[in-house]
């Protein structure tokens, strides 16, 4: 029975690792449902109101109040629930050059012409030509050298709408978004996380990647292109684990 542990425990590995793309064999890969997601969750729930029903009320009668309904209301997002527009714009190059060498030799020497006269007596019953007068003579040397480069240039422009999931104690916005584009049978994926001052939120409820806190972006995607260009499962492993 021990015996056919090991592929039972590999079949349903594979399996599992197998579900992903079966989702998308012989159709288009399905879309992530939105139905109780973490972001729709936050817009049922968007907790405490932040005035009470009658300062709510004498807002709603003034043209001129500060709530967001009204003429002049700030509408940018500050509470949980709310919708704020993440604008994308990486165009970065990097170059990176460097070289090392390095060099090493040694030699030792070990004699024993008089070790309570035991090479003397010893060296009578060796080979012609053997000895133990210098009984160990060892040398080294070694080398080694390197070089690298890396060159990298990344463009990418994307907008993608964000709700805010949280907001902390000290006012930070915890923010959420993701976006998914299906062409014929290949699915694009963005998804964007992070932490937002609500100061650095522009008049158009717009916030530029650079001034989200462990900004957390992902733009992937899956279906039948992508799963050619991956390496198999047993490919990883294997690239894993070999030492050669």
């Amino acid at each position: 029975m021990p015996s056919f542990r090991l592929p039972i425990s590999l079949i349903l590995i594979l399996s599992v690792a197998a579900c992903a793309r079966m989702d998308h064999i012989g159709k288009a890969p399905s879309f992530t449902p939105t139905m109780n997601s973490t972001e729709q969750l936050a817009m049922l729930n968007p907790g405490l109101p932040l005035s009470t029903a009658r300062e709510t009320a004498l807002q709603h009668a003034s043209l001129w109040s500060g709530g967001k309904q009204s003429l002049l209301g700030d509408r940018r997002a500050a509470q949980r629930g709310d919708i704020m527009t993440v604008v994308i714009e990486i165009d970065e190059e990097a170059e990176i050059s460097n070289s090392t060498e390095r060099s090493r030799s040694g030699s030792e020497t070990l004699a024993i012409p008089d070790l309570f006269g035991l090479p003397q007596r010893i060296n009578k019953d060796l080979p012609e030509g053997a000895s133990l007068d210098r009984a160990v003579g060892l040398n080294s040397s070694g080398r080694s050298g390197g070089d690298g480069s890396v060159s990298r240039s990344e463009e990418l422009t994307l907008r993608v709408a964000a709700t805010v999931m949280q907001v902390l104690p000290n006012g930070v916005l915890e923010i959420q978004g993701s976006q998914e584009v299906r062409v014929n049978f290949e699915l694009r994926e963005l998804l964007v996380t992070g932490f937002v001052r609500p100061e650095d939120i522009s008049r158009k409820n717009e916030i530029t990647y650079d001034k989200i806190a462990a900004a957390r972006i992902s733009y992937g995607g899956r279906g039948q292109i992508t799963d050619v260009q991956q390496p198999r499962l047993g490919q990883q492993v294997l690239d894993a684990i070999l030492p050669f």
